[in-house]
């Protein structure tokens, strides 16, 4: 087995476990209180619902949360659980989030979010989901003035269609919007200002051969003239498009890819408005996983982001197609042009901001140094006012996992906290969760792990509801 996602930090485990009473290095801040809340792909490797080796994508596999339970400057608890959803559906491992009261597992492209206990046991289908169109997304943004969580789902089962939509403080979906794109193309993510919502519609778009040539080969010519009425047009039956999309078993294979032929812009929708109200702008090809934050500045609406230069167009297995870095687009509302700038050459992936100050004008962001294809050992802090970048290596050996940023106080200074994540010693072949001064990236402290926590997507800070 040669394939990488299934292979040091990237192979799965294979127990759930539960730990309490951690060991701590250092001084875990007294106000922390809540849970550091992290999912990823655990796939099976044999038994049902076992994965193809050969043909894996690291984004496919079965979602395993991670959960360790902080107070009083000790870390109580530690459990990994996989989330387990009804029938054939994929097992969100993207994203976990709190919100209205509810801890919820999500996924992109279709996929239902599901609730988890606050001991990361799964409950089921979140309630909302079957109110929304097209599943959900793996990146919601909350508004920090309203608490409202904004969306942008994708499906390829919806054509050429997005939704946008606004969960209220308890959970219920407030405001949802149909909205038409060029094609098919996967939307990780997207960004949030105070009056638009930033749509990115990139050169990463739904492969029909990925799916069809799948299908036993009498059906793949009458399923590639189905699938070829869904791009970019309007979407067939849910039941007949899942039952293309299932094939003869677990999908193991991401089924897009980098479409030379597909312009690259990004979209400017107004909060309240509809799909006629998008201002559509050029840019370079390119994809963007990841918004660090987006703000407006009188008539320019600026992005922060990483860019890669392309995606998906040589490897199948994973995101590594070469250099990644972070960018600002200024889109030029009056011009109706958008202006590109690299901030430094550092390869990386998984910017966070304060998420105080979401859809605001920020100053800081912190991200994960990349080594080829896999995390890197070290932390970047950046300021983007003062165009200057800080890395701090963690030590050789070491892999580092997306970093959240928590406040020292609600009224803390943008840098005035910690940021957190996971962090994998290939020497101990185990796992702590660190902290490190925001502001200078120096050891606050490490909760250290009886297990290995894979490499994986998204973490957050959830705090203990007062």
């Amino acid at each position: 087995m040669d394939n990488r996602y299934l292979q040091g930090n990237f192979a799965p485990v294979t127990d759930e476990v539960t730990a309490f009473d951690l060991p701590v290095s250092g001084t875990i801040p007294d106000h922390l209180d809540g849970r550091y809340l992290r999912i990823g792909p655990n796939p099976r490797l044999d038994g049902p619902g076992a994965v193809d080796p050969d043909g894996y994508h690291w984004f496919i596999g079965a979602g395993m949360a991670h959960g360790l339970r902080i107070a009083d400057g000790s870390a109580r608890w530690y459990r990994n659980r996989w989330v387990r959803p009804e029938g054939d559906e994929l097992a969100p491992n993207t994203n976990i989030v709190q919100h209205g009261g509810r801890t919820m597992a999500l996924v992109e492209a279709g996929s239902p979010p599901y609730e988890l206990t606050d001991e990361l046991e799964t409950v089921g289908r979140c309630g909302f989901a079957g109110d929304l169109a097209a599943g959900y997304t793996a990146h919601p943004h909350e508004d920090p003035t309203t608490g409202e969580l904004h969306a942008l789902s994708y499906s390829w089962t919806r054509g050429n269609r997005v939704d946008y939509s606004v969960l209220d403080t308890a959970g219920r979906l407030r405001h949802q919007v149909e909205v038409e794109v060029h094609g098919s193309p996967m939307m990780h993510d997207f960004a949030l200002t105070e009056h638009y919502v930033v749509i990115y519609d990139l050169p990463v778009t739904f492969d029909i051969d990925m799916v069809a040539g799948k299908m036993p080969r009498p059906l793949r010519l009458p399923a590639r003239l189905a699938l070829n009425r869904v791009i970019g047009r309007n979407p067939l039956p849910d039941a007949l498009v899942g039952a293309m999309a299932r094939g003869n078993g677990a999908p193991s294979q991401l089924p897009y890819s980098w479409d030379d032929d597909y312009p690259a812009r990004i979209g400017l929708l107004p909060r309240e408005g509809n799909s006629a109200d998008v201002r559509w702008f050029e840019i370079d090809p390119c994809y963007v996983f990841h918004t660090l934050n987006a703000y407006e500045d009188g008539d320019e609406v600026v992005i922060d982001a990483v860019r890669h230069e392309r995606m998906f167009a040589t490897e199948f297995t994973g995101p590594y197609e070469g250099l990644s870095s972070l960018v600002r687009f200024t889109v030029d509302t009056v011009a109706g042009k958008v202006r590109e700038h690299r901030y430094d050459e550092h390869a990386q992936e998984f910017p966070r901001h304060d998420e105080r100050l979401t859809g605001q004008r920020h100053r800081f962001g912190w991200s994960v140094g990349l080594d080829g294809p896999a995390p890197g050992d070290s932390v970047l802090k950046h300021d983007v006012v003062g165009a200057t970048t800080l890395a701090r290596p963690l030590g050789a050996g070491k892999e580092v996992g997306e970093f959240c940023f928590v406040p020292h106080a609600d009224d803390a200074a943008e840098d005035s906290g910690v940021v957190m994540g996971y962090v994998h010693d290939r020497v101990t072949g185990l796992s702590d969760l660190v902290l490190l001064d925001a502001e200078t990236l120096e050891d606050v402290a490490a909760v250290h792990l009886p297990v290995r926590v894979p490499a994986g997507f998204h973490g957050n800070w959830a705090p203990t509801a007062s």
